[in-house]
């Protein structure tokens, strides 16, 4: 077996093939070249006297790391005019509708938010017994009174957050509390209310003195027919009575009381 140092290539060898490789005949390559832009955006990007003829690729050219100054070239923007913002006094009023609804996100106009004492004036939620005994359009009121309220508490909760003002987050989310405890009690209203429905519903099928098809008049007893049906029968047995008996035919009372008895 060879050594290692046998496979290796000899410098005299390496700098042959080097030479070599210098005295080989070049070969032309056509490069395409590009036609220069005659663009005056492309010429020249800035207008200013001061301004960089060629671009320079360095993005902290200019900065100083200890006087903290800024770049001494000026941005592509420099041409343009900034726009100087109107005075207050200047633009014109804006109209607000005092009836709009979405004054109603707030509590009061004048404040963004309550204080924590006037949160903490707040009832108890309603219970599921209270609520079973209220109708339909008053659950119906009842329940967008309280999602008008959470829109309000959210509202007052936010701008406390933006504005860091570190109170009545507490009683707000206590207020909330109650709040959704009277809509779970709602719904669970409303559930059972469709449960009842749905029992109704299939007894009524089962029912023969139900019509479900004739909303009309779905309900037709069955007292009600006996009774049509035996006044009838009452009507048509005195009619017959009064057409076949005759009244000759009718003992007297008199003979009926000297009539032996038995």
């Amino acid at each position: 077996m060879a050594s290692p140092a046998a496979l290796r290539p000899s410098m005299g060898a390496i700098m042959q093939t080097c030479r070599s490789a210098a005295t080989a005949p070049k070969v032309a390559v056509a490069v395409p070249v590009r036609a220069l832009s005659t663009s005056a955006a492309l010429l020249k990007r800035h207008k200013y006297p001061t301004a960089r003829v060629t671009r320079d690729n360095s993005k902290q050219r200019g900065e100083s790391a200890l006087r903290k100054s800024g770049t001494r070239w000026k941005l592509s923007v420099s041409d343009e005019p900034l726009p100087e913002p109107v005075p207050r006094e200047e633009l014109p009023p804006i109209q607000v509708d005092e009836n709009h609804g979405l004054w109603d996100f707030f509590y009061d106009r004048e404040t963004v938010a309550m204080a924590p004492l006037e949160h903490t004036k707040h009832g108890r939620a309603w219970t599921v017994s209270e609520l079973r005994k209220k109708s339909w359009d008053d659950l119906h009121r009842l329940w967008w009174v309280c999602v008008k309220e959470r829109n309000r508490i959210a509202t007052a909760n936010w701008e406390r957050t933006k504005s860091e003002l570190g109170f009545g987050l507490a009683e707000a989310n206590e207020r909330d509390r109650n709040v959704k405890q009277t809509m779970r009690g709602i719904k669970h209203v409303l559930t059972e209310r469709f449960y009842a429905w749905e029992d109704a519903v299939k007894l009524a099928e089962q029912d023969p003195e139900i019509d479900l098809s004739n909303p009309e008049n779905p309900y037709t007893p069955s007292t009600f027919l006996e009774a049509e049906e035996t006044a009838e029968g009452a009507e048509a047995s005195e009619a017959q009575s009064t057409t076949e008996i005759d009244p000759t035919t009718i003992p007297s009372s008199k003979s009926q009381a000297e009539a032996p008895r038995v």
